[in-house]
């Protein structure tokens, strides 16, 4: 799919807003334009990566029959003569007469002839050391193929590697996967009104996307280095310039705060034009966090980097992540466009005329009901802070209780409770 963009020429012209689902789509689509390139790693490295190609089976699983218990592999009718054992990681001597068997332990391979396997704890020995018991109807060991056959895809290119996957890979004989790499993200903070460490007042405001953003990148599966985070930035257009190009020579991703719309100290879109950046979006029909952007560059080495620009307001910068960046980061990893999961209104939410609105809610997963918060302004983080994700209501709509609509969660270090 081939992304449209708009060459930055005029910064002083207010954009109109991309309708919210189509804004995600081509950030989506722009993304997997310039997916990160392919690595073969171990698969200890793999954790939190995104596979390249289908993981596939090099082998039956399981590749011989083993047992599922610990017991006894008989052949023919009982009692049984015991003639050896079969412990797991070995080939046992095949059962060749009727009326013998091997000790088994979970696992072992079972030795060729056995009818069976009885259960330990249900067997006995006769007088002369033979055992005897009856088995079970269903069989007690696990045959060739049972999870899977060789060459059977199991999970598709675009699945994220996590302990599951990397388990499973090594079960199927794999010692190294292909997957994408990490995308490499940095952030520059915009705002000569900003502190970074004590208390707001006399004219000036904490800075709270500086220390929050890069938790949140780190959790849509970027690496953050310190050091790529940057800022405040001068409210000069020289500094931003830059500042931008610093960061682009070593991130995939350039995240800014502030500096989105186009006031006397609104710098980003001029620096844009100088860096011969494009648009893939310029404003989101959504509230809040209208004025937000991503834009593409370039590099000289011929590779493309991509420019998020997010609202100065923290709430409306998070609304930014969740509607741009996160659907940008799942493409430059090769995965699909995130599915939103659904949740049923509790109570009215309002709606924003022609804007889609994402409304912070908290989300109960028994009832799979969703439940707005309050302080939820552009400027506030209180809600945010005890919210799963957002609703989306949208265009021309209100959110009626009853209603299922779309959830847009907000990633958690250990998965979505969503």
């Amino acid at each position: 799919m081939s992304v449209e963009t708009v060459v930055v020429t005029d910064p002083a012209a207010v954009a109109s807003p991309t309708e919210w689902a189509l804004a995600r789509s081509q950030v989506h689509a722009a993304g997997r334009e310039a997916a990160a390139p392919v690595v073969e790693l171990p698969l200890a490295d793999t954790d939190g990566l995104t596979l390249a190609e289908p993981l596939t089976t090099l082998t039956d699983l399981p590749a011989f029959p083993c047992s599922s218990v610990d017991g006894w592999a008989v052949r023919g009718a009982p009692p049984w003569r015991v003639v050896g054992r079969a412990l797991a990681g070995s080939v046992p001597v095949p059962l060749t007469e009727d009326g013998t068997t091997v000790e088994i332990a979970t696992g072992a391979m079972v030795p060729v002839g056995a009818d069976g396997v009885l259960r330990v704890e249900e067997s006995t020995r006769t007088g002369d050391g033979r055992i005897t018991g009856v088995l079970r109807p269903a069989p007690e060991w696990r045959a060739p193929g049972e999870e899977a056959r060789a060459g059977e895809q199991l999970l598709p290119a675009g699945t994220p590697v996590d302990p599951g996957v990397v388990g499973l890979a090594a079960s199927c004989g794999y010692d190294v996967l292909r997957v994408r790499r990490a995308p490499r993200a940095a952030l520059l903070v915009f705002g000569d009104e900003l502190l970074t460490t004590g208390r707001p007042g006399d004219g000036r405001v904490r800075d709270a996307l500086g220390p929050a953003v890069p938790a949140w990148l780190r959790r849509y599966g970027c690496t953050v280095d310190p050091s790529d985070v940057i800022g405040p930035v001068a409210d000069t257009l020289s500094a931003h310039v830059t500042a931008l190009r610093a960061a682009l020579d070593r991130a995939d991703l350039v995240c800014t705060t502030g500096g989105t719309m186009h006031g006397p100290v609104d710098h980003l879109h001029p620096a844009l034009t100088e860096l011969g950046a494009e648009y893939v979006v310029n404003t989101v029909a959504v509230r809040p966090g209208f004025p937000m952007l991503l834009a593409r560059v370039v590099g000289a080495d011929g590779r493309v980097r991509f420019v998020a620009g997010l609202p100065g307001n923290p709430q409306s910068a998070i609304v930014a992540l969740v509607s741009l960046v996160a659907p940008l980061l799942a493409g430059l990893q090769g995965r699909p466009m995130p599915v939103l999961p659904q949740a049923t209104l509790a109570e009215p939410i309002r709606g924003r005329g022609n804007y889609t609105h994402l409304a912070l809610v908290r989300v109960d997963p028994a009832q799979g009901t969703a439940h707005p918060v309050r302080h939820v302004g552009s400027a506030m983080l209180r809600g945010l802070a005890q919210a799963d994700g957002f609703a989306v209501i949208p265009p021309g709509t209100q959110g009626e209780p009853g209603e299922r609509v779309s959830v847009v969660p907000l990633p958690l270090l250990f998965g979505e409770r969503l």
